[in-house]
């Protein structure tokens, strides 16, 4: 897997991205996916039930479909400061409903409930999958994923000669996708049928739709990508191709947080709003000796950088953004400014991403939203606010953010990717 040294190669980085990305259709996946890689680098599992080993080392913990990894350097103490990438592992969708196996008009049809903010129209008419975990009655979590299964179809404009003037879906009865035909059926099968266990066993589930099309490249010289999930799995990836090159002689200690849940604003047990990094943190800081004033010192000291997709310029829709700051697909990745603190970044944050891509020699962009336009936030603000640690929100700039299939720029991907490998390199 390519790692930090090889993100020249623009090929090789966009065929481990794609693998990536294929990979994890739901946040369960994404999680288990870094926690695969990490292992294989020769980075350590710990449970948290468990004790945690002191001193030096590589090593990473998953709570449900969020993972932080982390290197603790040689000679690290009380007073050692941390650098930390946040991201996050949900996208928008739709998840399944209890009791999900429906019919009707002869077809199978899967119930699901909207998941976070989807662009709804752009989930028409394409193959998707259902992907989580199932939990089966001996308390056992599995991973599941169908492969190509559902499709929502869209009605035929000869029975809505309007529909042309505007699209208007109801998110109750018109995003059903339909999974099959003839004799009734249960969904749950498939997946269980792909987990390995049988669908009466199954007592509880998370399972979201994702699209089954894998990642691309296209348009001249093949500088496009086109993908499900890149908001947010282009900051995971930054993250994770960059903690495995991350010093292990450094000043600082490097961290990677994958939060869930961002999508639905947090506020979860896996989410930035919760306690999963806070938890981290201090069992780190305890097990180098740090009492509560060592570790508060060791935060003054620290940066979190929170990596997130942001809007470059439609130019469809050019009066949508700011008139002045106008960040393009190619132009590098985005510093995201916001006055009132829907992003954290702040002068200092500038000044340290700007010089981050110029180490790495690469652009940087800024984004500020157009006044008429409410602003969206990331995990920086809740982050920042829970831990005090001072932090600046970035991203990798797209097109068709909460699309099915959203639309990127290989060299803002591998910028990113850059800038982090750098941040960590400190």
């Amino acid at each position: 897997m390519p790692t930090a040294a090889s993100l020249t190669d623009p090929d090789a980085f966009f065929a481990d991205f794609a693998d990536f990305v294929s990979a994890s259709p739901s946040s369960y996946h994404a999680a288990a996916e870094v926690a695969r890689r990490l292992e294989a680098a020769g980075f350590a599992r710990l449970e948290e039930r468990d004790g945690w080993p002191t001193g030096p080392g590589r090593r990473f913990v998953v709570r449900d479909g969020a993972v932080i990894a982390w290197v603790e350097p040689e000679g690290a103490e009380a007073l050692t400061p941390f650098r930390l990438l946040g991201a996050h592992t949900d996208s928008p969708g739709f998840k399944l409903k209890p009791n999900p196996s429906t019919a009707a008009a002869g077809l199978l049809q899967a119930g699901v409930e909207v998941y976070g903010g989807p662009l709804l129209n752009s989930w028409l008419d394409r193959e998707l999958e259902l992907a989580g975990r199932l939990v089966t009655r001996d308390g056992v979590e599995h991973l599941a994923r169908t492969g190509p299964l559902l499709r929502i179809p869209q009605l035929a404009i000869h029975l809505d000669r309007e529909i042309g003037q505007g699209l208007v879906l109801d998110k109750q009865t018109h995003t059903q996708p339909v999974w099959g035909a003839g004799e009734p059926g249960d969904v749950l099968e498939v997946l269980a049928a792909d987990a390995g266990v049988a669908a009466s066993d199954i007592v509880g589930y998370d399972v979201l739709t994702a699209p089954a099309t894998p990642p691309a490249r296209f348009g001249r010289d093949a500088v496009f990508v086109a993908s499900g999930r890149m908001d947010n799995l282009t900051s995971v990836y930054a993250g994770l191709i960059a903690l495995l090159d991350a010093p292990t002689d450094a000043a600082h200690a490097s961290l990677l947080a994958a939060f869930d849940h961002e999508e639905l604003g947090s506020e979860s047990r896996s989410g930035a709003s919760g306690p999963f990094l806070e938890d981290v943190l201090a069992r780190i800081a305890a097990g180098r000796g740090a009492d509560e004033e060592a570790r508060r010192r060791a935060f003054a000291e620290s940066w979190l950088v929170s990596s997130d997709a942001g809007h470059a310029v439609h130019p469809n829709y050019p009066e949508k953004h700011d008139p002045v700051n106008r960040p393009v697909l190619g132009g590098g990745p985005l510093l995201k400014l916001n006055a009132n603190q829907r992003y954290a970044s702040d002068a200092h944050g500038a000044a340290l991403w700007r010089e981050m891509c110029e180490r790495a020699g690469v652009a940087v962009q800024a984004f500020v939203s157009n006044n008429r336009i409410p602003c969206g936030s990331t995990i920086g603000p809740l982050a920042a606010t829970r831990l005090g640690i001072r932090t600046v929100d970035v991203g990798a700039p797209l097109l068709s953010m909460h699309s099915a299939r959203e639309l990127a720029h290989l060299d803002d991907l591998r910028g990113l990717a850059a800038a982090v490998a750098g941040f960590f390199a400190g």
